[in-house]
């Protein structure tokens, strides 16, 4: 293999932003990618047991994921919307 062919290529997906302070206090305040936010965002919701029981599509936010979505409760597809904001080029 060459050089070439081990190197991801740079996309937006995997470009590393930076996180907002309210993003930082969830996920680090290390820059990183949107699929890597979103996969942290992931494991503090299961860590904290912020799913909704009744509709698992549906998460709790506590003060921390609250500050970041800006409500009390998000559906799994408005949260990467939500995060995107919280998310700057480094």
């Amino acid at each position: 293999m060459t050089e070439a062919t081990t190197l991801k290529k740079q996309t937006a997906f995997n470009k590393p932003l930076r996180p907002s302070a309210a993003l930082a206090r969830v996920v680090g305040a290390e820059p990183l990618a949107r699929t890597e936010a979103t996969k942290k965002l992931w494991d503090y919701i299961k860590a904290h047991k912020l799913q909704n029981p009744a509709n698992k599509r549906n998460i709790l936010c506590d003060d921390a994921l609250k500050a970041v979505m800006g409500k009390d409760e998000v559906t799994m597809f408005e949260m990467t919307g939500l995060v995107g904001k919280h998310l700057a080029a480094t």
